[in-house]
This record gives structure tokens, C-alpha cells and sequence, in this order.
């Protein structure tokens, strides 16, 4: 059996913040935003939490598939900035849903889990593991920058995207590729509050920065536009597709610039790039299925379609998956 997308939902936070508010909170300008990110605006939770963004892309995405949540055999979570370290927020948007029957777990990734978290669901659905299969990406992130910052403040954002797979005997997902590289893990890290961060006397450390995301931007943008393109075409191998026969390639939304640079090294229209990033910001693992719904929603994606998912980010880590919608 094959893995099949069945549904996709999404859910954003009520509050939408254009870069022009945020002049006077951070040193920057919307011209500065917009040149280095391509971001117009971004969606900040003011009381929402990650569980409860999960929560709402599950429940959009199981209307969309048709599936009842008892139908699910399992819930996998993507997420850097869970509500709780236990329980799992895949356990708490089970109790949220009603999926009494899904085993539960949540994956750490940070902008790649997504594709992480689809490649598990693809392997327990090939494997007779698992019928249904219900993946999220899941982030509140506005609380984990430093808003002092400019070079992660204005990137980050909130929201969840969430999908449904089946067992099915149609193409669906073909091939999923991951990768890493730990030895590059303070390109792009934020601190386990409570944990390095303190003494086991629970004294804080004097030069404790903070739980707060810290980013070599000029390193990871360098890192990024290789590793979109070599992931890519990693994953096109052995499986009888080319780039030409892709209809859409959907990145993580991480930064405009990233995209075009990537494009250009396939030699790849960049009209066959979905972006999203201006109005939704980098919701990190919550990016690519928030695109998603966005592109259904849309009617831009269609039945049939040939898609390139594609995520990158802290860990280093990246990976791919295409799948036949």
C-alpha cells in the first residue's frame, strides 16, 4: 500500500502584524524587512498556543480528508516549540479531537520536521503499521525570538498546518529523503529552557542568554540554497520523474531570497515555486503544510498534481518527499 493525502488544514493566529508595526519594537523598516525577506506581514498569537493551532489545522484537515478522528491510527506532531516537554502535543491534540485510538508522539526537526514527520507516516503506512495517519506542524515561535533582534524577530512567526494520509493502492507519496549534520548545530539553535540553562542546584547561570532562537543568517542562507536543490534532485532519483515533470515544488518558507537563488541553480521556473512567506512569515515546521491548505483553499492544487515538498533548517537538517496528489 501506498501513502495518499487525503486532507490538508491550517491554522493561523487571528492577529496579523505588518512590518510597519513593528517599527519602534525592533531598529528596522518595512523596506529593510521586505529587501532581505520578502515578508509583507506575519501571524503573532496573542493567547492561542501551539496545542491549540495543532488542534484546529487536525480538525480542518480530517473535514477535509472525510475521515471521522476515530479513524486514525496514529498523530504525529512537528514542532520546536511544544506547550509542554510531556505531555506530547500530539497527546493533547488527541484529547482535543477525540482520536482515542492514535497513538501519539511529537517529532523535533525544527524547519524540516514536517517532511520528517511525513516520511514516518509514509514507512507506517507502507509497512501495515498504520491505516490513517494525521501529521502537523505546529509553531508559536513569537515566543521564542528575541524581539531585540532584529535578524530572527521579524522572520518568525505562528501557525499550524496539518495533513491526513490512507493506505492506498494510488501513487501518493514516492519517495522521501532526509538528512543532517549535527557538527553545525549553533548555526541555528535556541536553549531548552530550565535545562542547559541552569546549575543543578537550579541557580541560573550568570551568562544565560536566554531560551531565545540564535541564527547565522549569512550561514544558514548559504547552507540553504545548496541543500534545497541537492535534496531535490536526491529525491527525483530512481523514481522515474524528472524536474520538468514536476507541477509544483513547495518549499519551507523560509525566505524568498533562499527560493530564488535555489531555483535558478535547477534551472527550474521559479513560477513553479508556491510561496507563501510574505503574509504568513517562517512558521518553521508549520510552513509547508500552512502552504498547502493555502494552495487547496486556492484551487491551485489539483488532483493529479506532481509535488516536490522541500524543508531545511536547525539541526542542520533537510529533506524532501514527492508525492502524486
Amino acid at each position: 500500500m501506498n501513502a495518499k493525502v487525503l486532507g490538508l488544514g491550517r491554522a493561523l493566529p487571528n492577529r496579523a502584524v505588518e512590518n510597519i508595526e513593528l517599527e519602534g519594537v525592533v531598529e528596522t523598516s518595512d523596506a529593510w524587512i521586505r529587501e532581505r525577506t520578502g515578508i509583507e506581514r506575519r501571524h503573532l498569537s496573542t493567547g492561542e498556543t501551539t496545542t491549540d493551532l495543532a488542534t484546529e489545522a487536525a480538525r480542518r484537515a480530517l473535514e477535509d480528508s472525510g475521515l471521522a478522528p476515530e479513524d486514525l491510527d496514529l498523530i504525529i506532531v512537528a514542532t520546536m516549540t511544544p506547550d509542554y516537554f510531556m505531555p506530547a502535543t500530539a497527546c493533547l491534540v488527541q484529547k482535543n479531537i477525540g482520536a482515542h485510538r492514535a497513538a501519539c508522539f511529537d517529532l523535533s526537526a525544527a524547519c524540516s520536521g514536517f517532511v520528517y514527520g511525513l516520511s514516518v507516516a509514509h514507512h507506517f503506512i507502507r509497512s501495515g503499521g498504520s491505516q490513517n495517519v494525521l501529521v502537523i506542524g505546529a509553531e508559536t515561535l513569537s515566543r521564542s525570538v528575541d524581539w531585540t533582534d532584529r535578524t530572527t524577530c521579524v522572520i518568525f512567526a505562528d501557525g499550524a498546518g496539518a495533513m491526513v494520509l490512507g493506505a492506498s493502492t494510488d501513487e501518493g507519496v514516492i519517495r522521501c529523503t532526509l538528512g543532517a549534520r549535527g557538527d553545525d548545530q549553533n548555526i541555528l539553535s535556541t536553549k531548552a529552557p530550565g535545562l542547559q540553562n541552569f546549575l543543578l542546584a537550579g541557580k541560573p547561570l550568570e551568562d544565560d542568554p536566554g531560551p531565545y532562537m540564535k541564527m547565522d543568517g549569512q550561514t544558514v542562507f548559504r547552507f540553504s540554497t545548496k541543500i534545497v536543490g541537492e535534496s531535490i534532485r536526491e529525491t527525483l532519483k530512481g523514481t522515474g520523474y524528472s524536474l520538468g515533470d514536476l507541477d509544483w515544488v513547495v518549499p519551507h518558507q523560509a525566505n524568498t531570497r533562499i527560493v530564488d537563488y535555489a531555483a535558478s541553480r535547477l534551472k527550474l521556473d521559479r513560477s513553479k515555486f508556491f510561496m507563501n512567506v510574505q503574509t504568513t512569515g517562517n512558521t518553521s515546521a508549520a510552513s509547508i503544510p500552512i502552504a498547502l491548505a493555502e494552495m487547496k483553499e486556492k484551487d491551485v492544487l489539483h488532483s493529479g498534481d506532481l509535488v516536490m515538498l522541500t524543508g531545511f533548517g536547525g539541526g542542520l537538517t533537510w529533506g524532501s518527499a514527492l508525492i502524486r496528489f
